[in-house]
C-alpha cells in the first residue's frame, strides 16, 4: 500500500518533514491558506485551504484516501489538526475533548492548581477589572487571552488601571471576554521539548530561553535559546515529573510535548505553559546537538510506532556540545539598509541565517515571526556565549532616518556556583 499523509502547514519548518515522507515513497499533501509556503514546493499536492476549514480539509482528507496526519510547531495548527483528524477518522495522539488542556489558559491553570503543579499567580477578569480581582498579586503583571497564541494580546502592565484601560486590546480577536493576569515572573527561563510514548515522558532538549527589552509595556522578546541549559542538572528531574503528572491528568499517552517554565534557586520551577506540541524555529538545534532527528519522530509515530521506544531509549538530553539560535527583533519602522545584516549573517559562526524583510519594507508585529534569525554553528557553551556576542555586535539595521530599527540584545548571566 502506498501511504498518503496530509501534513499541516507550509512554512519553512516543515521541509524537512516533507522531504523525509517523500523519500520514504509516501504521497505528501501540504495543506494551509498560505499559497507561497515553502514545504508546498516539496509536496507531491499542495492545497491553498485555510486550516481553521476543518469540515473541507477533512473532506480533503477522504477524497484523497490520506492515512495520516501530522503538524506541529503551532498551538493552532495542533488544535485543528485534531479536530480534522476526528472528522476524517484518521489516528491522532490527541481528541477534540483533550484539547482544552493544551489550548485554554484557564483550564490549564486549574489543572496546575488539582494536580499541585506551582505557578505564577493569577487571576481573571472581565472588562470590569474590579480591584478585588488583583487582591494578593503583585504588580507588575503578565495579562493573556485565555485563548489566542504567539503572544498576541500579552503585555506587561503596572496598575488595575491600565489594565482596565487595555483590556479590550488584550482580548481583541479572542472568543471570550475575560483575561488571564497573573505575576510577572524574574526566573531563568527554559523551553523544553519532550515525546510522549506508552503513557511515559521522554524529555528531548531542555533550552536556557533568554530575552532583552522591547516596548514598554510589551513582555521582553527572546533573543536566544541554547541547548542544553547550562542549569539542566537543576530542573530536569523536576520538569519530568511535572510532565508526567500532566499526562497523567489530561489522558495523553503518545506525541509531542512542549513546556515553557522559570526557575529560581529559592523557588524552584513554576510552569508558564504546557502545550501538545514541539516549539518552532529550534527543534533543529536538537539535532545539530545530537543527532537525533524530530522529522524521523514524526514521521514514524504514523507509519514506524514500532521504532519509536528505541529511538528514545538511546536519545539523552544532556548534549555535549551546544547550539543556539539568535532572534533579532525589529520596531516597527522602514528598513533602508541591510548590507550590514546581510555581511553579519554569513560571518563563520553562523550556520544558516534568514532574513525575513527586504529593503523598504517596513516591519510588521505578528505578520513575519522575527526580523532575522540564525543558528550558530554547534560548540562548546563558552564558543557560543562569545559567538553571540560577537554576532549581536555586528547586526545592524538602519531605519530611513539612519536610526537603528532592532532591538539590543542582552544576554542572561547565570550564576557560576549554579552552572
Amino acid at each position: 500500500m502506498n501511504h498518503r499523509i496530509l501534513i499541516l502547514g507550509s512554512s519553512e519548518e516543515f521541509t524537512e518533514l516533507v522531504k523525509l515522507a517523500r523519500s520514504r515513497g509516501i504521497f505528501t499533501i501540504v495543506c494551509d491558506g498560505n499559497p507561497d509556503g515553502t514545504a508546498k514546493k516539496e509536496a507531491d499536492l499542495a492545497c491553498h485551504t485555510d486550516v481553521r476549514s476543518i469540515d473541507r480539509i477533512a473532506a480533503l482528507c477522504r477524497k484523497e484516501r490520506v492515512d495520516g496526519i501530522l503538524t506541529a510547531f503551532s498551538d493552532l495548527l495542533l488544535e485543528c489538526m485534531v479536530k480534522i483528524a476526528a472528522k476524517a477518522e484518521l489516528p491522532c495522539y490527541l481528541l477534540p475533548k483533550q484539547l482544552s488542556f493544551y489550548r485554554d489558559k484557564s483550564v490549564m491553570k486549574k489543572m496546575f492548581a488539582a494536580l499541585g503543579i506551582p505557578t505564577s499567580r493569577y487571576a481573571e477578569t472581565d472588562a470590569a477589572c474590579s480591584p478585588d480581582a488583583f487582591a494578593g498579586l503583585r504588580f507588575p503583571v503578565v495579562t493573556k487571552p485565555l485563548d489566542r497564541y504567539g503572544s498576541r494580546g500579552v503585555l506587561v502592565l503596572d496598575s488595575p488601571e491600565e489594565i482596565r484601560s487595555r483590556f479590550h486590546e488584550i482580548c481583541a480577536g479572542s472568543g471570550t471576554e475575560k483575561i488571564l493576569v497573573e505575576e510577572y515572573n524574574t526566573g531563568f527561563e527554559f523551553n523544553l521539548m519532550a515525546w510522549v510514548s506508552s503513557g511515559q515522558v521522554y524529555i528531548l532538549g531542555i533550552a536556557d530561553r533568554e530575552k532583552s527589552p522591547g516596548e514598554p509595556h510589551s513582555i521582553p522578546v527572546c533573543s536566544r535559546n541554547v541547548y542544553p541549559s547550562c542549569l539542566m542538572k537543576h530542573v530536569y528531574p523536576e520538569a519530568k515529573r511535572i510532565l508526567e503528572k500532566v499526562i497523567g491528568y489530561t489522558g495523553q499517552t503518545e506525541g509531542e510535548l512542549s513546556m515553557q517554565f522559570f526557575w529560581h534557586p529559592d523557588r524552584g520551577i513554576e510552569v508558564c505553559e504546557i502545550a501538545a506540541r514541539f516549539l518552532g524555529y529550534e527543534h533543529e538545534l536538537i539535532e545539530l546537538c545530537s543527532g537525533f532527528s524530530m522529522e524521523e519522530l514524526l514521521l514514524d509515530s504514523v507509519y514506524a510506532p514500532e521504532r519509536i521506544p528505541d529511538m528514545l531509549k538511546k536519545h539523552n538530553p544532556f548534549f555535549e556540545k551546544s547550539c543556539a539560535v539568535l532572534y533579532f527583533h525589529g520596531r516597527q519602522r522602514i528598513i533602508r539598509d541591510l548590507e550590514a545584516a546581510k555581511t553579519c549573517l554569513q560571518s563563520p559562526e553562523v550556520l544558516q541565517g534568514w532574513l525575513f524583510y527586504r529593503e523598504g519594507e517596513k516591519i510588521q508585529e505578528f505578520t513575519r515571526p522575527y526580523t532575522a534569525r540564525c543558528f550558530l554553528r554547534p560548540g562548546t557553551r563558552e564558543e557560543i556565549d562569545r559567538n553571540t556576542d560577537r554576532i549581536y555586535a555586528g547586526m545592524t539595521i538602519p531605519d530611513e532616518n539612519g536610526e537603528e530599527i532592532l532591538y539590543q540584545n542582552v544576554r542572561a548571566r547565570y550564576p557560576e556556583d549554579l552552572i
